[in-house]
């Protein structure tokens, strides 16, 4: 790959490069995007791509598309090492940016796969190479050859890094429910939250559920630590109907799902999504972050 700085050859411009890059820069902002879960890294990564390709000269360069990704994937995994430390000292769980994909279909027009929020979480405990391989080959579909040039490995070993990562995640997960069944369990779960209907609450609640809270030890309610089953669940979330009074809803789609947004006058208090199958609500997943819902929030 070659990254050094040469004057542009009649009829490769600047525009040119930027019209080839501009094409790719969907693609490449959901690449980095599922590998990180942060917009903000996400957009600097894709950033950070497109001053490489101004300084490469591109006349070597014979699939511009597959360059740009390898150059966008590299990255990632170079700021996926220091994005685990980090999150090593965040206070509380942590849980992916959310992204309104209502406002930008792009970031799914190849495949959802890797861009749910659930997944997100489950993907955080793969290792670099494995997420990068799961996305390139779940999100992106591209061929074990091109994985293995793009990670620097061989193909029977792309092969094997897309094969343990979709067997984590899915091993981890059950079956979804359609999109209207999912849109339903959460309608009736925020219903019973805001009555603090606790018969109700456990009706829509899978025995295992899990209730994750991101609020970056800023949001007062955001709790410290998951909360498991479905009788701790639906008390916790019955104890606090009070925090419900005087707030507005706006559903929107977040990671490819259906989400609702709650907020009290001009604060955005949290971002509730959930993972649902045949026996209910799985996980509840509620970004309280104030830095997480300020692009949601507007």
């Amino acid at each position: 790959m070659t990254s050094r700085e040469v004057d542009d050859a009649p009829g490769r411009t600047l525009d040119a490069a930027a019209e080839v890059f501009n094409d790719s820069r969907p693609r490449l902002f959901g690449v980095a995007y599922r590998m990180l879960g942060s917009v903000a890294e996400a957009e600097d990564i894709v950033q950070e791509a497109w001053l490489r390709w101004q300084q490469t000269d591109r006349s070597l360069v014979g699939n511009p598309a597959g360059f740009l990704t390898t150059v966008t994937t590299r990255l990632a995994l170079n700021v996926l090492d220091t994005a685990r430390a980090r999150r090593e000292q965040y206070v509380g769980p942590w849980l992916p940016e959310p992204v309104d994909t209502s406002a930008d279909p792009t970031l799914g027009a190849e495949t959802a796969e890797a861009l749910d929020a659930a997944v997100l979480v489950l993907m955080e405990k793969l290792g670099p190479e494995h997420r990068a391989a799961y996305v390139l080959r779940e999100a992106f579909c591209y061929p074990y050859d091109e994985i293995a040039e793009i990670l620097d490995t061989t193909a029977p070993n792309a092969r094997q890094l897309v094969s343990r990562a979709k067997k984590h995640v899915q091993s981890s997960r059950s079956e979804p429910v359609d999109p209207a069944e999912h849109r339903a369990l959460l309608d009736a779960f925020v219903a019973a939250a805001r009555d603090g209907d606790l018969a109700r609450l456990e009706q829509v609640l899978s025995a295992e559920v899990v209730s994750t809270s991101d609020g970056a030890g800023i949001a007062p309610r955001a709790a410290r630590r998951p909360v498991v089953g479905r009788d701790k669940v639906a008390r916790f979330v019955a104890g606090w109907a009070d925090w419900w009074t005087g707030t507005s809803l706006t559903w929107l789609e977040t990671n490819g799902r259906p989400s609702v947004l709650v907020t009290r006058g001009d604060s955005a208090l949290a971002l509730l999504t959930i993972s649902s199958s045949g026996s209910g609500i799985d996980q509840l997943l509620w970004v309280m972050a104030p830095a997480k819902l300020a692009p949601i929030a507007g």
